[in-house]
């Protein structure tokens, strides 16, 4: 692996040298240049991972122009790369802008070496974690697009890492042709993995047919479940097939499992065990090649606890458990799915199709959504049909009164910003992000505004303007100076 460098841009030799000796001594690799066009010409070979530059390079020039346009040449080749400020203090009004335009921070002439290092170890371990991040997300990209390529996901959307690994799971044991349990909230999308499961499974092309044993009736459920024959019952004038019988073959997908009375739960263990069945009302032994898929949202090891579900059926359905998070903590999934399920519902009145305003974006990336992707569908459905353009706000969705996310995202152990609130404002008045989409976007982007901005859908200005209004603070020091 290449050794990563600072880059020291300066046009006094003095100052170069003085630098170089000061890191060369704190085992800091570094490289000099006299001016911006070789500086560039530098960070050009890939190596680079801090630069430290002056703002003037013209002999008797303090206006900082030039230190600007290096600055934003620099961003423009890598938005990413950390750019450390020398300045006199003739141009600290200039640095102090580029600071709120993503320069890593800025420091005075003459400097404090102990405070030049402290901070270029800090902008260099945010770089090298950046670029592992990087690598990983790569990885990760790579790895999902393998999923995409070689399986079928019948429609699903999502960005989450915590919905890959499900997906992934259940593609993976798909092929096995086992039981699999898939448990998680209602609304979450277990009918969803199911579907992806019998698509990728050797029995793709036959049956699936599902059931919500939940809502079957007690005294129809054997009927419902293994057929029944004439005068099995009263009003049974012919012979009717069960849910077992049509998946012959195929798969059967039993939603709301835990639900199932225990005169059911006893007939399916059966079936699981032997393969056998008896219609109701006969005595003749039936076959059925049948792979059972269960969902439930109810908690069965507690279930088995209070004696309301069978411990030998449990252990028969759960040879393969896929736990389904709620949207509640996959939100990086939030926007993509709004904009998969608005593309669905067809266009506006004026035939251009729905999009989501900012203030829709920033209520949908705000809530809490206890009711999962379904809850999110009826949203958006509703807005769909009291807007009065396509594009939908706030309102449309219908948040008003609705319960805000309440967060539970830690700090990053490696931020070198600390978010400082002096206020506790909530929502602004143009309707944009709230204070904890914010606070917690810059948590996530480890300080990082462009980053923030671009999860929440604003413009970096934009939110710097709310986070002004709001009152919310970037600290930034080097780590190990104290909080």
């Amino acid at each position: 692996m290449q050794m990563q460098k600072v880059l020291i841009v300066d046009d006094q030799p003095a100052v170069r040298t003085a630098l170089e000796i000061l890191f060369e001594v704190h085992d800091i690799d570094a490289v000099s240049v006299p001016s911006p066009d070789a500086a560039l010409a530098r960070i050009a070979k890939g190596d680079v991972a801090c630069v430290v530059q002056d703002m003037n390079f013209t002999e008797n020039t303090t206006s900082g122009d030039e230190g600007t346009a290096l600055f934003r040449r620099i961003r423009a080749i890598d938005p990413t790369l950390p750019v450390l400020l020398m300045t006199a203090w003739s141009s600290l009004e200039t640095a102090v802008m580029l600071v709120k335009e993503g320069a890593a921070d800025y420091l005075s002439k003459p400097w404090d070496d102990q405070k030049v290092v402290a901070t270029v170890r800090n902008l260099l371990r945010m770089r090298a974690l950046e670029d592992e991040n990087e690598q990983l997300r790569r990885d990760r990209d790579r790895a999902r697009r393998e999923i995409v390529d070689k399986n079928e996901l019948c429609g699903l959307v999502y960005e989450s890492e915590a919905m890959h690994r499900v997906v992934s799971l259940a593609v993976n044991v798909a092929a096995a042709d086992v039981p699999v349990l898939i448990t998680g909230p209602n609304g979450a999308g277990k009918e969803k993995l199911a579907e992806i499961i019998q698509a990728n499974s050797r029995r793709k092309s036959k049956p699936f047919i599902r059931v919500n044993a939940g809502a079957l009736p007690e005294n129809l459920m054997e009927a419902e479940l293994f057929g029944a024959e004439a005068g099995a019952f009263t009003g049974a004038t012919k012979a009717r097939q069960g849910r077992f019988e049509a998946a012959d073959g195929g798969t059967i997908f039993l939603d709301e499992v835990g639900n199932l009375p225990l005169t059911g739960q006893m007939k399916l263990l059966r079936v699981l065990q032997t393969g056998e069945y008896q219609r109701l009302g006969s005595n003749t032994q039936r076959r059925a090649d049948v792979r059972v898929i269960s969902a439930t949202n109810a908690d069965l090891p507690r279930c088995i606890a209070d004696k309301t579900f069978r411990e030998d059926l449990f252990f028969r359905l759960n040879v393969i458990e896929l736990r389904l998070p709620p949207l509640a903590e996959r939100r990086e999934d939030l926007l993509p799915l709004a904009r998969h399920l608005l593309a669905s519902f067809g266009v506006s009145e004026g035939g251009e199709p729905f999009s989501l305003g900012e203030s829709a974006r920033s209520a949908i990336l705000a809530y809490a959504f206890p009711g999962n992707v379904r809850e999110l569908q009826n949203k958006l459905r509703r807005a769909t049909l009291v807007a009065k353009g396509p594009v939908l706000g706030r309102d449309d969705l219908g948040f008003d009164d609705a319960p805000a996310r309440s967060s539970t995202t830690p700090p990053s152990a490696n931020t070198a910003s600390s978010i400082s609130p002096s206020s506790s404002g909530a929502v602004d008045d143009e309707g944009g992000p709230d204070r904890a989409a914010i606070e917690d976007a810059l948590l996530r982007a480890a300080g990082n505004v462009s980053k923030a901005a671009n999860e929440i859908g604003v413009s970096r200005q934009a939110l710097y303007r709310r986070m002004d209004r709001l009152g919310i603070v970037l600290e930034r020091r080097p780590r190990g100076t104290g909080a």
